[in-house]
């Protein structure tokens, strides 16, 4: 078992102040794989600390010394790339194929395309006889989850670095490994001390420090929308900003007359990847009623032919969901999609043959279901695809946007048509005949699917403040 019971605070490794262990669980054996140390109120003041006293310094830096300092970490972080794969892996079960071809390029992806916006920024602009700028916030709290643990540290330490800001992070308890990694990598590549501090713990203590700290400039938090709103209440007594990437729903309208077997599988395949674990999977299906016999036709095929298999093993498979909680949680929605009358096209509750322990879920598909029911309101954040009927197109958006996320949404069918829909879904990203976005532009949600926006010059906007200076000599 691999023991990281230290924190990194100014520059050092550091023993904690007061915290307790905590062991992380291997999904794939229930077993114990990492012990982490859960910190204290006085292992954020030490942190917040470290980050106040840097900030004076590093956010006086010049453009191009930041640039450089995300390109040394880029050229730090590809060296690092096993190592961090295998971390993931092990602590939420990722298949190390996936965990080495996607999950750990996931975050360089967002911080060469951070040194790319940077390089581009506009942080002043003439507007009439004032001058608008962008400045730094100031000390920054990053809380982020266990699904895309590495996508979406870096998706906030990248913008927060270009800005000049300085930082604690706060990663999952779930899967920490890869980010006290990369807290060796940022050293690597010279961070100077105080300007990234790590500490782990749990939302009710750590998390909920860093929210209400008075030292604090803003938090930026990736989660369940339960926990979010948590978050924004913890902030609300000191008027801090409160940037929020929070929970999914997604639809994936299928327009009528659609060559399903052609366009349903890229969307799909969302549903399966990262064993459903994503918060823009597009697992509500919304099919004309002349084609959705054979919806479910090409989904039952798709899911039986994905097989689930041990992580530390290569191949094509899924892997596990993260934990017990999680686990339990699916179970919970598939039994109550077949309670609530949906029918079971494949798949269903228990793990897979073969599979008697580790938290492993049979890839699901479930037909007839309604817009009342559990399994099509809340994320279920696992390989469960629903398909739902329509007659008409407007009842299709209707059905698409009666939800209160609004994080993504996928069309399948013709590019054309489908850019004529594409304006009346609500949601952050909208994409046709996939499931991802693309590096550079902004990733967040409309209604309770989060505030501010991720990625490019986007991101990096989100972590500045604006001045007005009147009054400058010509």
């Amino acid at each position: 078992m691999n023991s990281l019971l230290d924190f990194y605070i100014g520059g050092a490794w550091v023993a904690s102040e007061g915290g307790r262990p905590h062991r992380v669980i291997d999904p794939s054996t229930e077993q114990p794989v990492t012990e982490i140390t859960l910190g204290s109120r006085a292992d954020v003041d030490r942190a917040v600390t470290a980050a106040r006293t840097a900030f004076d310094t590093f956010s006086q830096t010049s453009v191009d010394d930041r640039i450089a300092l995300l390109d040394r970490i880029v050229e730090a972080y590809k060296a690092r790339i096993p190592d961090l794969a295998k971390a993931v892996s092990e602590e939420m079960g990722a298949p190390i194929g996936f965990a080495q071809a996607a999950q750990a390029p996931a975050g360089l992806g967002y911080i060469m395309g951070t040194a790319k916006a940077l390089r581009e920024f506009r942080f002043s602009e003439q507007v009439g006889k004032a001058r608008v700028v962008h400045e730094p916030v100031g000390v920054v709290a990053l809380i982020t989850p266990w699904n895309w643990p590495l996508n979406q540290i870096c998706a906030k330490i990248a913008p927060a670095l270009a800005g000049g800001n300085t930082m604690i992070l706060k990663p999952s308890e779930e899967a920490p490994r890869c980010a006290m990694i990369l807290a060796e990598i940022l050293h690597e590549a010279g961070v100077p001390a105080g300007v990234f501090n790590l500490v782990n713990g749990d939302g009710p203590t750590v998390g909920a420090a860093l929210a209400s700290h008075p030292g604090v400039d803003m938090v930026s938090f990736t989660g369940s929308t339960r926990a979010g709103i948590a978050v924004a209440q913890a902030a609300a007594a000191t008027v801090k900003r409160v940037h929020q990437e929070l929970g999914g729903k997604a639809p994936n309208l299928v327009l009528e007359g659609a060559d399903l077997a052609t366009v349903l599988p890229p969307t799909l395949q969302g549903v399966l990847a990262n064993s459903g674990q994503s918060c823009i999977a597009p697992t509500r299906l919304l099919v004309h009623d002349s084609q959705a016999d054979e919806a479910a036709a090409v989904a039952k095929a798709m899911f039986e032919a994905t097989p689930v298999g041990d992580p530390a093993e290569l191949g094509g498979h899924i892997g596990p969901v993260v934990n017990k909680a999680q686990f339990d949680k699916i179970q919970e929605l598939i039994q109550s999609a077949i309670d609530e009358g949906a029918t079971l096209v494949t798949g269903g509750p228990g793990r897979p043959d073969g599979r008697n322990a580790g938290y492993y879920v049979r890839p699901t598909v479930f037909a007839d279901v309604t817009p009342d029911m559990r399994i099509a309101r809340e994320e279920t954040f696992g390989p469960v695809a629903t398909i739902t009927r329509y007659s008409t197109r407007d009842e299709a958006i209707r059905l698409a946007n009666a939800t209160e996320y609004g994080l993504s949404a996928a069309i399948s069918g013709d590019p054309a048509d489908a850019a004529t829909v594409a304006p009346r879904l609500r949601a952050g990203l909208v994409t046709i005949n996939g499931w991802s976005g693309t590096i550079g532009t902004p990733f967040g949600g409309y209604k309770q699917s989060g505030n501010g926006r991720e990625g490019g010059k986007y991101g990096i906007a989100d972590f500045m403040e604006l001045k007005t200076i009147v009054g400058e000599p010509a």
